[in-house]
């Protein structure tokens, strides 16, 4: 692990922790230290967008995004699949940008061209891949700048209509919806900033959103004051409720599709290298499968064989029958250094984003804004 990496993952360590040591309150005093600053930077910059001092560029096609107001684990990937689907759906070109966390490629890189073979994961990044994978036909293309990356994607392919994957503070490209993922199992980020919590900027923010999309409503805490709190910092903006639905069950090394419901009374392995990894154990669990043990790595960790070694010992000692492993890691599992460890089947539980309720709002903001309507 990288020392920024061990740096991330002790400072997550002292903010998440119940019962905190005595490190752990010196690491949170520098945290909010540093959160001061880092506020004051965020209030500068949508200060500049919302007075015109710095404006947002324009794609001539629709550009609708899909982002959040906190980091990691909020569903932003099944969301934009289940949104670039939709459009599919309704006969639109489709095509997806993204940032691609953790790639090694150059400034502009396509991750699925409908016509070719896609790129490896290591160029465009895990989450690219996936969106590679799920979404067949669908033009992919990475690129820290949103703009250049649309224009890229423009002049390759003839496309109507751009997902922009994790777009709510990439305020430079100017689009025409703005869906806000919100985690119903900790929606304002423990109501804090960077890097003291997990807020990317203070809740008003929120504001700006067409719609807010609440993920992991089944495992909502206090379903009613969640609603309350969302009202209150983003009055008028509507709330869809999603969960995240078990949808297949897949072999890391051979093909096939198989029923999540195969998991029942199973003693698995659960590992996984994403951002919560307590909400793939809670669905893991919910399917009744017999949590034997969790081996947790850091988000978007590039698995390598000593990383396999570890997982074969944990499904050993843990007397697992299978080991299960999220989608976005089996991406960076699925590689020549990286085979079934210990001879245990590696299995590869994928989920869909479903709507509780709120499927007419959702349906009718895609329907006339991916059409082209300027918001």
């Amino acid at each position: 692990m990288s020392c920024s990496a061990r740096l991330t993952a002790r400072g997550l360590a002292a903010i998440d922790t119940q019962s905190p040591t005595l490190a752990d309150r010196c690491w949170r005093a520098a945290l909010s230290a540093a959160a001061l600053g880092y506020a004051l930077g965020v209030g500068v910059r949508n200060w500049a967008f919302d007075a015109g001092v710095r404006g947002a560029r324009r794609l001539p096609i629709p550009v609708l995004s899909v982002g959040n107001l906190t980091v990691g684990g909020t569903g932003k990937t099944p969301a934009t699949i289940a949104v670039a689907q939709r459009l599919r759906a309704e006969g639109l070109a489709v095509g997806v940008l993204l940032r691609g966390y953790r790639r090694e490629g150059g400034a502009v890189q396509v991750a699925a061209d409908p016509a070719g073979p896609p790129t490896p994961w290591q160029q465009v990044g895990d989450e690219a891949a996936l969106l590679a994978e799920r979404l067949p036909g669908v033009a992919v293309v990475v690129g820290a700048d949103r703009f250049l990356a649309g224009q890229e994607a423009l002049r390759r392919f003839p496309l109507e209509v751009l997902v922009l994957d994790d777009g709510f503070q990439h305020r430079q490209l100017r689009r025409d919806l703005d869906l806000v993922m919100v985690d119903a199992t900790d929606p304002l980020g423990g109501g804090r900033l960077l890097p003291r919590g997990r807020l990317r900027e203070p809740a008003g923010g929120l504001r700006r959103a067409s719609a807010l999309v609440l993920s992991r409503w089944d495992q909502a805490a206090d379903p009613d004051g969640i609603r309350r709190a969302l009202s209150l910092a983003a009055p008028g903006i509507p709330q869809i409720l999603t969960r995240h639905c078990p949808a297949r069950l897949t072999s890391l090394e051979r093909p096939g599709l198989q029923s999540p419901d195969l998991l029942r009374g199973r003693r698995v392995l659960a590992v996984s290298g994403i951002a919560r990894p307590a909400a793939f154990h809670h669905t893991l669990t919910a399917l009744g499968a017999i949590l034997a043990a969790c081996l947790p790595f850091p988000d978007h960790h590039p698995y390598g064989r000593a990383d396999l070694e570890a997982i074969a010992r944990a499904a050993a000692t843990a007397r697992a029958d299978w080991i299960v492993t999220t989608e976005k890691d089996a991406v960076r599992l699925r590689q020549p250094a990286c085979s079934s460890p210990a001879g245990r089947p590696v299995l590869v539980l994928g989920v869909d984003l479903e709507v509780m309720e709120g499927e007419e709002v959702l349906g009718g903001l895609l329907r006339v804004y991916g059409r082209g309507r300027r918001g």
